[in-house]
């Protein structure tokens, strides 16, 4: 015997739990929103990605200055090294925990799946990221992933991280693995 279910009332019944939730955008909710205000959280978004890209770039390139130049006044990082606030002490935690000789062995981030949020002059993000290492034999493998969920403030017209923390969801290298250890989520 098969059965068929509608999915329609489903929707319908999230549909109606996003706007009491207040999750839907105006427009999806019967308000009108100017085309300036909608033109606005476009940019806000595409800003706030442009930051989420440059913060890998420059883990990557282990240039402190401008990975810690991303965090507000009062940013907080928090992660697998522990926490930290503030530009200068970002920039020193991370020195301190990943070093201050460049990354000779090539490793990097693969950054995806960002949703982006913005009310006014705050907004939220989450994200993917994925640890890559080359390896002595040749090709990469995926050392660790996980998961961002950030906070931003615009900042004298800027937008920063507010808070960034990074989970990891892979619990880490395995032990007496052959490629070199990878650092604890970024």
């Amino acid at each position: 015997m098969t059965v068929y279910i509608s999915v329609r009332p489903l929707v319908l019944l999230a549909v109606l739990a996003a706007v009491a939730a207040g999750v839907l955008p105006a427009a999806a909710q019967g308000k009108k929103e100017s085309t300036e205000a909608r033109l606005q959280r476009f940019v806000d978004k595409e800003e706030i990605q442009n930051v989420l890209l440059e913060y890998g770039r420059a883990l990557d390139a282990r240039d402190f200055a401008a990975y810690s130049g991303l965090f507000a006044a009062d940013g907080e990082w928090v992660g697998g090294f522990g926490s930290v606030k503030g530009p200068a002490n970002i920039k020193a935690f991370m020195e301190k925990n990943m070093g201050t000789n460049g990354n000779a062995t090539h490793n990097y981030h693969l950054l995806s799946n960002f949703v982006i949020t913005v009310a006014g002059d705050t907004a939220t993000a989450w994200s993917r990221w994925a640890f890559v290492q080359p390896q002595q034999s040749g090709g990469a493998t995926i050392a660790q992933a996980g998961r961002y969920d950030d906070t931003f403030v615009r900042e004298n017209g800027v937008w920063k991280f507010k808070k960034r923390t990074a989970s990891n969801d892979t619990g880490g290298p395995a032990r007496g693995a052959s490629a070199p250890p990878a650092p604890a989520s970024k």
